[in-house]
This record gives C-alpha cells, sequence and structure tokens, in this order.
C-alpha cells in the first residue's frame, strides 16, 4: 500500500523471540517490506512456542502441519519468510545481496554472534553505507554485567521496576506483561526511524543501539522513585498511592474499580459522589498535603462506602462528577472493547491457510494518521514461504542457483 509512511523501505529482520520482532512487526504495520530470514531447520523459535492453532483449535501440542504457534500468528503478520543458515560461508554473498539496497537491518543477537558470522554493521556498512542498522540487546550491543543472556525476567529484575509493586515488606512482584521484552522494540523504532530521516539528509546510514536494561530503566526514572524515598514516600505502596491520595485500586461489592483523583477538584467530586460533600472542607483533606498526610484515614473511608456498592455504581457515582474512575477489567474483555476495536488498536487473528480465527484477537498497529494508513492485514508467513519471490525475483538468481543453495543447506 502506497499510503503507508514506511511503503518503499525495505526491512532486513534478522530478529528471533520477541523483542525484536515486535519491532519489526511495527515496521511492517507502518509499510515496510519486511523480509524475515530464519535458520531453515526451525526458524524463529517462537515458532515453537505452545498453544498452536490449526485444524483441530487451539491446542497445547502441534499435531498437524498446517498448526501455528500463536506467537509466530502474531509475530509475523505483514513479513515476508526466507531461509538462509547464516553459518554457511556460502551465506554471507546471498546476505550481501539481501542487504546491497535495502534501508534497514534489524538484529537482536548475544553480542558478538554478528561480528562473528561477519554481518555486523561494520561488514554491511561496507555493503550499504546507507544503511540503517538497528541493534536490540540485553545490555547494549557491546554487551553487559556478566554478559549473560537477557530475558524479560533479567531485565525487570536488574531495572528495579519489581520493588515497585506490591505490598510494603513483601517479595518482588514481577510485572505480568513482558514489560522488558516490550518496551526495547517501541525505543528502537524510534530511533530506526529517526535514523532513516537522518540518512535522507546526509546520505549515510548509521548503527542504532537500543538496549532492554536501559530502555526500561530509563523508563523507571521518569518516577523519581529514590528521591520520594528520601522524603519519606515508601517506593511500594500496594493497591494505593498515597502521595496522590485519593489514588488507587478500590475493591467495591462485585469487583475493583481505578479511582485517580490527585486534585482538590477531584477529591471534591469524590466527597460529593459519596453524599460527602462537607469533607471537602475537612482540615484534614481540605488541600492535596493534607489529604498525603491523612491518606490511609482517606482512602479507609472511600474504601468503605466503595464495599457497599457495586462497580458499575461506584464508576457511575464518581464519573457523574467528573472523577477518573473506571472498573478493572479482564485481559479479555479489555481486547473486545468496541474503542479499540474500532481503531485497530486490537485486531482479529488470521491463520495464513485456515483464515480468521474465531475468538483470538492480536496487537494491531496503535497509532492513527490522517493522511496515511498502518496495518497488520497479512497474516504471517511459514518457514521460507518467499524463498522464490524474494531469491528470484527480486534478487535475480536462477532456478539452478536456488537448487544448489537448498542442495548446500545455505538456504
Amino acid at each position: 500500500m502506497t499510503d503507508q509512511p514506511l511503503a518503499g523501505r525495505t526491512v532486513i529482520d534478522l530478529t528471533t523471540a520477541l523483542a525484536g520482532p515486535y519491532a519489526t512487526l511495527l515496521l511492517a504495520g507502518l509499510g515496510a517490506t519486511v523480509i524475515k530470514v530464519e535458520k531453515p531447520e526451525g526458524g524463529d523459535v517462537a515458532r515453537t512456542n505452545s498453544p498452536y492453532y490449526g485444524p483441530g483449535g487451539l491446542r497445547l501440542d502441534r499435531t498437524h502441519d498446517d498448526d501455528m504457534s500463536l506467537s509466530m500468528l502474531v509475530r509475523g503478520r505483514g513479513k515476508m519468510s526466507v531461509t538462509l543458515n547464516l553459518k554457511e560461508p556460502r551465506a554471507r554473498a546471498v546476505f550481501a545481496d539481501l542487504v546491497r539496497d535495502a534501508d534497514v537491518v534489524v538484529e537482536n543477537y548475544s553480542p558478538g554472534v554478528t561480528q562473528r558470522l561477519g554481518i555486523d554493521y561494520a561488514a554491511v556498512r561496507e555493503i550499504n553505507p546507507r544503511i540503517v542498522y538497528t541493534s536490540i540487546s540485553g545490555f547494549g550491543a557491546q554487551g553487559g554485567p556478566g554478559s549473560g543472556k537477557a530475558m524479560d525476567s533479567i531485565v525487570q529484575a536488574l531495572s528495579g521496576v519489581m520493588m515497585t509493586a506490591g505490598e510494603p515488606g513483601e517479595g518482588p512482584v514481577r510485572f505480568g506483561l513482558p514489560i522488558g521484552d516490550l518496551l526495547a522494540p517501541l525505543f528502537a523504532v524510534i530511533g530506526t526511524v529517526s535514523a532513516l530521516l537522518q540518512a535522507e539528509q546526509t546520505g549515510e546510514g548509521q548503527h542504532v543501539d537500543v538496549s532492554m536494561l536501559g530502555a526500561l530503566t530509563s523508563l523507571m526514572a521518569c518516577e523519581p522513585f529514590d528521591a520520594l524515598e528520601a522524603v519519606g514516600f515508601p517506593q511500594r505502596t500496594g493497591s494505593m498511592v498515597p502521595r496522590l491520595a485519593p489514588f488507587g485500586i478500590l475493591e467495591a461489592a462485585d469487583g475493583h474499580v481505578a479511582l485517580c483523583a490527585p486534585t482538590d477538584a477531584f477529591a471534591g467530586g469524590v466527597f460529593r459522589a459519596m453524599g460527602r460533600p462537607e469533607l471537602a472542607d475537612d482540615d484534614r483533606f481540605r488541600h492535596r498535603d493534607a489529604r498525603v498526610r491523612h491518606a490511609d484515614e482517606l482512602h479507609g473511608l472511600i474504601g468503605e462506602w466503595c464495599r457497599e456498592r457495586t462497580v458499575e455504581q461506584v464508576v457511575a457515582a464518581f464519573t457523574a462528577e467528573g472523577v477518573p474512575a473506571a472498573p478493572v477489567r479482564e485481559a479479555a474483555e479489555a481486547f473486545r472493547d468496541p474503542l479499540v476495536q474500532e481503531r485497530e488498536e486490537v485486531v482479529p487473528l488470521v491463520h495464513p491457510r485456515l483464515g480468521a480465527i474465531t475468538d483470538i484477537v492480536a496487537t494491531g498497529v496503535p497509532i492513527r494518521f490522517s493522511a496515511a494508513h498502518a496495518t497488520l492485514d497479512r497474516p504471517a508467513p511459514g518457514l521460507g514461504e518467499h524463498n522464490d519471490h524474494v531469491y528470484r525475483e527480486l534478487l535475480g538468481y536462477s532456478p539452478e542457483a536456488l537448487a544448489e543453495l537448498a542442495e548446500q543447506a545455505v538456504i
């Protein structure tokens, strides 16, 4: 589609697992032609992530040739798949042909691997000086502490985020969403698009280097947790946030409600919703600093009122007074919100051979443009599905050359 922001750009995708493929998924959704390079044997590790969807529906084990991992069904959308064994010496020439006219390479290998394979930024720049070469790694392209593997939980542990949730005195709490894996790709896409813009001006590409630990720790530093603790605000406050009182998660008769009312105006709305407007003139709750000093007492009063009412009643009462409040939803309900579906922020999932998958949705591209379009409307490819199109039609390899490369296990 020519109305997509990155239409005409070609991305060579060397990524695997989650962090890298999510970055290239977004680039595909923005219109780039993404050519996913996979190992001939097995391909991306995500292809073997349970559960699978196929003719028999959703299953924990793969039992049919058409069964495809949900991970690949989600992360492979909008991409082409070619196979190439980068450990084979002859693969370097094929790789050089892939990157010669490309705009972007994205990789998330462990530090040192691309150099050993001869596909690092220095090697690629020799072939194509305009290339934007984006690396997503645990600790930076040069490695980090111990040079260990940077799985999401490792990054969460090192970033400090595990010590911001949960009740005071409890053990660390792992963030349920793999935030370490998903945050770095966002910065990688920002960096990639920025480098493409600069390359248009200078004619020179560059190396974009994003670390999972750096991305998450940087986000953590947006909130001055250490400074707050120094003046008496604990990092971990459980379901309530005393320094913004009234603020937090409150229990209702049939569920939970999120309340965000840190200003005097919002707090006054809470008191009116409770039928206690006089509390706005109470010295304990009149101003924000006073409410913070008496946060436990204030949250206790509001919590008692909420527990006697349903979620629907609590939210209706608060919102009628202009107070930000919402029900705490399960993921399945949130995914089916008509608003996010209409905006294509969550979209139906499609199997490449079986069509639409009932009752399973996936991430969309959560960006709306007034004069462009972002979409992930092409299903995930089979392993090596586009070998002929890319190698023969785009690169001009003869059928004999392709047969020889396949026989030698290069592709």
